[in-house]
């Protein structure tokens, strides 16, 4: 061995692992550069040119053929109607006018920049508009009925005239092939050229690969395997096992970084099950408020009716007492008196049933919401006659409910369409059902007075009302306790914004609704509670 080769070995000898990796980088990189820009370049040209092919080539040549489809129509309906004079021959013309436009119109956006096809175009063109105005516009404005006298005068003047213009499309047409055929060989030839640059970059990368394994292998991956077991042995459950510190200095330093996290991770467990410990305390708090709540709802609800049901009861002795005779302004506050102490049971009796639903509610079982509505429509039939209401419905599908919910739920509907009906009008009201899996969907449709779609969330909101009590009864609590009912079941309920007849409520139901919380403990709140002494 010679000097020069013994001084070299000596020299690559000692080379470290980054400065092997810095010279093998900076070959490697040199060469993927390279083939990199002429990988780029060739995509960049396939990707021109199969643009090119298929978003103008193509597209035109079959723009072309679709304009002497259109332009072929406009002289058959032509030719028919001068001999026949039927009208019906001069719609595939007018059609053949519009697709004409439209393709023309096409094939200038899809050639613009092509001087040489769009002369094609331009002589198309200039052949279509002399044979229309020479022939197709003159026959056409012919009367209908009887064969057309100018088509028999310029039947071989029609004739050379078509004839120049399939010359014109069929010189556009053999430009647009030629052009189309040589951008398909451009991309042939292209997409070659690509397949072996790429496979030459593979075998690169391949021959990069093997070469800087050996390396990889003892200074990287017998450090990173003593990482990883440590590591999984901490992530079994092993938080107390140390972090081996091992390999170069960048490895040694995140062998330290994750023993950092794993102390942390002992900290913050701990800390985790303090902070669960709290939490259920909390909890329990939170469930014992929640109780207490529950029992003064139910104390507000009955035993704080009492003051009520003696203003109610003393309120109306005095009206059936004194009515009459005292001054006409006491008789008026008594009025008063009474009317507001009724308004205010009913509401309380509103809120009580508000409450209930999702709380206090019997066990859900199948229900025929046909039978549930024609008992709701029993109980509406003083209000469905002195209305005259005509009420309609769909067969109505069994599901798994409330059966004393789903009844609240059509008497508040129902009862809404009647009550809002036009003065000048019978109350229509059409009940739908269509099945929407999981879900079934019903509409309720009436012919009232409608609701703005700028309410069509706020009729939904508790206490909302739309209009004065004077104009209509009722305490607001109707579609907040239908909103409650349809969520408590799984649906969601709305307002057809877009109907403006009268206005159509919609809402869903599940087949079977989502578990729900049980039934309160506390005493069930009745009607008969809240019910003024006699």
């Amino acid at each position: 061995m010679s000097g020069n080769t013994r001084a070299r070995t000596r020299e690559s000898s000692t080379w470290t692992t980054r400065r092997w990796l810095r010279v093998g980088a900076a070959v490697a990189l040199t060469v993927l550069t390279l083939l990199a820009g002429t990988g780029a370049w060739v995509l960049a040209r396939t990707e021109s040119i199969s643009e090119n092919l298929v978003n103008v080539k193509s597209p035109a040549l079959s723009t072309s053929f679709r304009l002497e489809s259109a332009l072929l129509n406009q002289e058959t309906g032509i030719r028919g109607y001068g001999v026949t004079g039927a009208p019906g021959f001069l719609a595939p013309y007018q059609q053949g006018l519009t697709d004409q436009a439209t393709y023309t119109a096409r094939l200038k956006e899809l050639l613009h920049g092509d001087a040489a096809a769009l002369k094609d175009l331009r002589n198309v063109q200039d052949a279509a508009d002399t044979w229309q105005t020479r022939i197709a516009r003159p026959i056409a404005a012919s009367p209908a009925g009887t064969p057309s006298p100018v088509a028999a005068e310029r039947a071989a003047a029609g004739k050379k005239a078509f004839d120049a213009l399939r010359v014109a499309l069929s010189g556009q047409q053999e430009r647009l092939r030629t052009e189309r055929a040589q951008a398909v060989e451009d991309l042939d030839a292209t997409m070659v050229l690509r397949n072996w640059l790429f496979t030459a970059i593979a075998v690169v990368i391949a021959a990069l690969t093997v070469a800087v394994f050996e390396g990889l292998r003892r200074g990287i991956t017998v450090p990173l395997d003593q990482l990883g077991a440590d590591a999984r042995a901490v992530a079994d459950g092993d938080f107390d096992r140390p972090i081996t510190l091992t390999g170069p200095a960048d490895l040694r330093l995140l062998s330290g970084e994750i023993d950092f996290m794993r102390r942390r991770l002992v900290r913050e467990l701990a800390f985790t099950e303090e902070a669960r410990l709290r939490l259920d305390a909390q909890a329990a708090n939170l469930q014992r408020s929640n109780a207490e709540l529950e029992q003064f709802a139910y104390v507000a609800s009955h035993d704080l009716q009492e003051p009520l049901r003696k203003v109610s009861s003393f309120t109306q002795l005095l009206q059936r007492r004194y009515g009459g005779q005292l001054d006409a302004r006491a008789d008026q506050y008594i009025d008063y008196a009474v009317d507001g102490a009724n308004r205010m049971q009913t509401l309380i009796n509103d809120l009580l049933d508000f409450s209930r639903v999702g709380r206090v509610h019997h066990e859900l079982q199948s229900v025929d919401l046909g039978s549930v509505l024609e008992r709701t429509l029993s109980s509406l039939s003083v209000s469905i006659e002195e209305t005259g209401a005509s009420i309609t419905h769909d067969p109505l599908p069994p599901l798994v409910a409330d059966p004393t919910q789903m009844g609240m739920l059509w008497q508040n509907l129902i009862g809404n369409a009647i009550k809002f009906h036009r003065p000048d009008h019978s109350p229509e009201i059409h009940i739908t059902a269509a099945r929407e899996d999981p879900l079934w969907r019903f509409t309720i449709t009436d012919n009232g007075i409608g609701i703005a779609p700028e309410y069509a969330e706020k009729v939904f909101v508790i206490f909302q009302r739309l209009h004065t009590k004077d104009a209509y009864k009722g305490s607001g609590i109707g579609l907040a306790m239908c909103k409650k009912i349809v969520e408590f079941h799984g649906g969601a309920i709305s307002v057809d914004p877009d109907y403006r007849d009268g206005a159509r409520i919609t809402f869903t139901l599940a087949g079977e609704p989502p578990k729900a919380i049980g039934p309160s403990t506390m005493p069930e709140v009745t009607r008969a509670d809240t019910e003024p002494a006699p």
